[in-house]
């Protein structure tokens, strides 16, 4: 089984982390680079500061716990999600913005393929995981708003993560669906 990380920034990078033990191949898509101010909010040590998210995170699996893992340090597309989620038994929607998120929605849709989406609110005070079948992307409130770049939401950051690996990982095991809603005060699972 391959399960396709699309976005390897806050929520992304831990729950791959946390993922890292499936008996799944892991792979990941991300364009940008790991940015000083990355260090606060994602997993991501100092040696990664300049190189690719998706590389970096492989990099880090291999090094620190021999786990062997793709990277595709590339933006998603119309033009290239077909290639790159092509082989993925299950996509794992951890992107920031509406258009990559529905450009990845469809692609599942017309393939067949499952996809698990996660978020965080600009705020902080809470975080869906939900199946596709289930979930609608809303726009941000910014184009390019990020909402976890200086580490102020860490906790929410780690539950949310949390409740998508667990999500992920009886995916994985029993082929379960389940959403997820954490809040300040409590995490639901459905």
């Amino acid at each position: 089984m391959r399960v396709l990380f699309c976005g390897v920034g806050a929520l992304g990078s831990t729950a791959a982390t946390l993922c890292r033990t499936l008996p799944a191949e892991l792979a990941f898509v991300d364009h940008d680079r790991v940015e000083s101010r990355n260090l606060l909010s994602q997993a991501y040590t100092k040696q990664a500061v300049g190189r690719n998210k998706a590389e970096a995170l492989r990099l880090q699996l291999r090094n620190f716990y021999g786990v062997t893992a793709v990277a595709f340090g590339v933006r998603l597309e119309r033009s290239n999600v077909a290639t790159l989620a092509g082989s993925a038994d299950l996509l794992v929607d951890c992107l920031d913005n509406e258009a990559g998120r529905s450009v990845l929605s469809g692609h599942a849709r017309s393939a067949g393929t499952p996809l698990v989406h996660a978020g965080i609110s600009g705020d902080g005070t809470f975080g869906l995981v939900r199946w596709d079948e289930r979930f609608t992307p809303d726009p941000e409130d910014t184009p390019g708003q990020a909402t976890c770049a200086g580490g102020e939401h860490l906790p929410m950051i780690g539950q949310l993560s949390a409740a998508l690996a667990r999500v992920v990982q009886d995916f994985v095991a029993q082929g379960t669906r389940r959403d997820a809603m954490v809040t300040l005060t409590s995490v639901t699972v459905q």
